[in-house]
């Protein structure tokens, strides 16, 4: 036996983690069963996957990292594996981890406030309404139609009231009752608020002998207008649920699913917004252009101030909208909700409390024949 082939049997007999090198650069392991292996590359550690290096031997490779949403947790993986659904990978990529849920649910701190804001206004707004009925036969509720009155003060409580559909675990149901509960309960406000200024324009003008307006102050009739123009958004909402109703869905980002509803049609939610605009812009005008008349009918004022505190609202509500998503979007609208709704409930109906239950001096007839027309 030659020096060099009893050098390689006591390398192969003493020890079986012993290397070394040929001339091609490969590194050969020697087992204790005499078989070599040749490798050139370290092994590859979980959160890795093997990349051939393409040209060299099977065993050169490197070690490549998972890519998101994938792990490997064994050493020298071939390849990663995506994770379960609502499932992301940890720091290392070596194994999945539950993701955190994001939605605007009760017990938020945001939720929380915004529902308690929301059933503090429905509380306040049916104080109003016990009032206005306590008290239904004094001359400044008879002076602003009792029975438009009494109707926006229910669509505000269901206005009030449709917010709570947006806090909590978005469902179909909730999904769909959502977008189209608010929009017909302002579609109800915005037109009465309509009729109740085109009431005091039709009064004024009824003053006049030789007119024959006062026919239009009929309670059917403005009761027909609140309909007609309420009517309009009932059918974009119904024709919405049918072609391409909301959904509920869920959108992975790197370690939280966001669940929130999809509008379906986008298409239909900006037409019934775009109806309320322009229902809203024609109320405004029609209430800017009554605001001069005698003080006896000075509610046209605080219907002007009412709408261009609802439609500032809403215009910087659409930019804050598409800005903002998950949770912080839905808390955006209810905010545009309560804020535009108490924004009407405040210019419309507190300064009539103020004088019905601080200032009964006030709200007399007498009082309301002395005022004179601005000059």
């Amino acid at each position: 036996m030659s020096i060099e082939e009893e050098e390689i049997a006591e390398i192969i007999i003493k020890s079986s983690t012993s290397k070394a090198a040929d001339p091609n650069g490969l590194t050969y392991q020697i087992f204790k069963n005499g078989v070599p292996r040749s490798f050139c590359s370290e092994s590859c550690l979980p959160g890795f996957r093997q990349s051939q290096r393409k040209g060299e031997p099977h065993c050169c490779f490197d070690c490549v990292p998972c890519p998101a949403g994938e792990i490997s947790n064994m050493t020298d993986s071939v390849d990663c594996r995506n994770c379960p659904e609502d499932h992301w990978p940890n720091e290392g990529h070596t194994q999945c981890d539950m993701n955190t849920l994001q939605f605007l649910s009760f017990e938020d701190p945001l939720g929380l406030i915004l529902s308690c804001v929301a059933g503090l206004l429905f509380l306040v707004t049916f104080f109003v309404l016990w009032v206005f009925r306590r008290y239904q036969d004094t001359p400044i509720i008879k002076a602003n139609n009792r029975g438009l009155s009494y109707l926006l003060l229910i669509a505000l409580m269901l206005c009030f009231l449709s917010t709570f559909t947006f806090i909590g675990h978005p469902m179909r149901v909730s999904c769909m009752l959502r977008q189209n509960s608010f929009g017909i309960a302002f579609s109800i406000i915005i037109s009465t608020i309509l009729a109740k200024t085109l009431t005091v324009i039709i009064a004024f003008n009824a003053r006049d002998p030789s007119s024959h307006s006062s026919r239009w102050l009929r309670t059917r009739v403005t009761c027909a207008l609140v309909l007609m123009c309420s009517s309009v958004p009932m059918l974009i909402c119904m024709a919405w649920l049918f072609v391409k109703p909301p959904f509920p869905v869920k959108i992975q980002i790197i370690n939280m699913t966001i669940l929130q509803c999809d509008e379906g049609s986008v298409v239909f939610f900006y037409l019934m917004l775009g109806y309320l605009g322009l229902l809203a812009s024609v109320s405004f005008v029609v209430a800017f252009h009554a605001r001069n008349l005698p003080q006896s009918f000075n509610e046209a004022k605080f219907l002007t101030f009412s709408m261009l505190v609802f439609l500032a609202v809403w215009v910087s509500f659409i930019p804050a909208y598409l800005s903002t998503q998950g949770k912080y979007m839905v808390a955006v609208e209810i905010f545009a909700i309560l804020s535009s709704g108490a924004g009407l409930l405040g210019c419309i109906f507190i300064p009539k409390c103020y004088i019905i239950l601080w200032r009964p001096d006030m709200n007399t007839r007498q009082h309301l024949m002395q005022r004179q027309p601005k000059k």
